[in-house]
């Protein structure tokens, strides 16, 4: 049985096409629907139908933006598009994207049957094609698969002859040329230990995996898919290599028996290290996760610090920043127990969520020292050092005593530097707001009072101390909180305008453009890319 998505502007439309087809007798289940292309964009994202009916002109995200970003982000989604008369150009710039069919308006609900049902076929064959065992294995018996299977396994494992490597790389028809790379490592795994299901998930990725732009992959072992990824720049890697961590768990969990373990490695900029990117990728995959069997994309990058001579890469905009800087010391406790709750509901995974807490802590205070004028490496280098973090995740106890430390490390610093009379107001008043920038009535009225000066004096030494307005202050803890919500949930902008302290939601559209340059609708388009 196959899902249906339908996107049309008109609900009639969508009531027309959900209510007058029999969905299980043609042999479909109705997925769910969306009235524009932008909410669908996130739909479809989470509910991964197997195909799509849009209509080609709707208001925001049209059916012609929609059918691009399907099919780029989730190729495998089959789109139907609905089309009137006087839009056949439009259709025409649909099908040079990839959709597979389109309706003329008006349409009959026959039609559109007849439509799915040829989709539908086409899905089958090429399903028999992929799931096609014995042929993956006459493939792979194959001898040029099986020398270059051996000449990139030597790669990753860093026995390569590296002297003579582009000619064998040329004599192999292998293209490994490019400015950087990653290393992926997929594990597939079944949750009942069904060897047929694994392997049939196997191959279904396997034969798939040929079609891969910008990547060689092999298996190792029986249930480990090696990927080496090229790109142009860094960023444009990550998204490549991001991708491709969905579309392998997509393919490999059809089979709902089936879950998939992805470690991405880090990013390195020549072929000699690549082994370091691969065994990056190999410690996560490696973790004991069999207690909670769930699918997983992990990067290096997240979990272990990257290193500069040495150091730790510190990364910006980290929302830990601006907690630790009005936290008190009985914050700390707070701070830790959320970290150990964190690693408790994902049992068995230990090392990987408890070096990812401790790093993400160690940036926070590096950039919460360096906003105070300080310089971390001078300051308390051994926390930059990657073995820090490895020493600190030995064992529970020795984890919280590390990051207590570092916490408290933090809140001292931040102290020693509150040097004028009104260090503890000005933490007093930021913690206020924090806790009450939700509310449409904080204003500096209220935060004076709560910090029990007149607003006159209160606003003239938030200016003095912080270096910014007040009201400047408060539209940025608005701002960076809408940011936040736009990037972890699917509310409408209104409902974030209102969420974060903005009564009228056009004033919160002007604001935020004028503060970040772009709409809330561009900003969350770009996080979603």
């Amino acid at each position: 049985m196959y899902s249906v998505f339908l996107v049309d502007d008109e609900p009639i439309v969508l009531e027309g096409i959900r209510s007058k087809i029999n969905w299980e007798e043609a042999g479909f289940s109705f997925a769910g629907e969306a009235t524009d292309g932008e909410i669908a964009l996130s739909m479809i994202h989470e509910l991964k139908p197997d195909i799509l009916i849009t209509d080609i002109k709707m208001p925001f995200m049209d059916g012609l933006e929609l059918s691009a970003a399907i099919k780029k982000t989730q190729p495998w989604i089959k789109i139907i598009i609905l089309s009137g008369h006087d839009e056949f150009d439009y259709a025409k710039k649909a099908i040079s994207i990839g959709v597979e069919d389109y309706l003329l308006k008006p349409f009959t609900s026959e039609e559109v049957i007849t439509s799915l049902k040829k989709i539908a076929a086409q899905i089958d064959r090429e399903r028999t094609q992929l799931s096609d065992i014995s042929r993956m294995k006459e493939e792979l018996k194959t001898h040029e698969k099986l020398v270059q299977k051996e000449f990139l396994n030597n790669l990753v494992h860093g026995s390569a002859d590296m002297t003579n490597l582009m000619s064998k790389c040329q004599e192999l028809g292998i293209d490994l040329l490019s400015r950087c790379y990653k290393l992926i490592i997929s594990r597939v795994e079944s949750r009942s230990h069904n060897m047929t299901n694994q392997q049939e998930a196997c191959s279904r990725l396997n034969s798939y995996s040929g079609t891969w732009e910008q990547t060689y992959s092999f298996f190792h072992h029986s249930n480990r898919l090696v990927c080496i990824c090229k790109g142009s720049s860094p960023d444009e890697l990550d998204e490549t290599v991001f991708r491709l961590a969905e579309t392998i768990e997509h393919i490999a969990t059809q089979n709902e028996d089936c879950y998939v373990i992805t470690g991405i490695g880090k990013t390195v900029d020549h072929l000699s290290l690549i082994p370091s990117s691969y065994e990056d990728a190999k410690k996560i995959t490696e973790a004991d996760n069999s207690k909670n069997p769930q699918n997983l994309i992990i990067s290096s990058d997240d979990i272990s610090p990257g290193t500069t001579n040495g150091y730790l890469e510190l990364k910006e905009n980290d929302p830990l920043v601006d907690r630790l800087k009005y936290a008190s010391k009985n914050d700390v406790s707070a701070i830790i127990e959320e970290s150990m709750a964190l690693i408790y509901d994902n049992p068995g995974q230990f090392n990987v969520f408890a070096s990812y807490l401790l790093v993400d802590m160690i940036f926070a205070v590096s950039k919460l020292v360096e906003s105070l004028g300080g310089d971390i490496k001078q300051l308390n280098p051994e926390i930059l050092q990657r073995q820090f973090v490895d020493n600190a995740v030995r064992d529970e106890n020795n984890f919280v005593k590390t990051l207590e430390g570092v916490l408290n490390f933090a809140l001292e610093y931040r102290d020693s530097r509150m040097t004028g009379k009104y260090g503890d107001t000005i933490l007093k008043a930021k913690k206020y707001i924090e806790e009450n920038y939700a509310d449409q009535n904080t204003t500096l009225t209220s935060v004076a009072e709560a910090v029990a000066m007149s607003p006159n004096h209160f606003s003239s030494i938030f200016s003095h101390e912080c270096k910014t307005t007040f009201i400047e202050y408060l539209t940025n803890v608005r701002i960076e909180n809408a940011k936040r919500l736009m990037k972890e949930t699917d509310m409408k902008g209104y409902d974030i305008a209102y969420e974060c302290g903005f009564s009228d939601p056009h004033y919160f559209s002007y604001i935020f453009k004028k503060n970040t340059g772009l709409s809330p609708r561009e900003y969350k388009l770009s996080v979603e890319k």
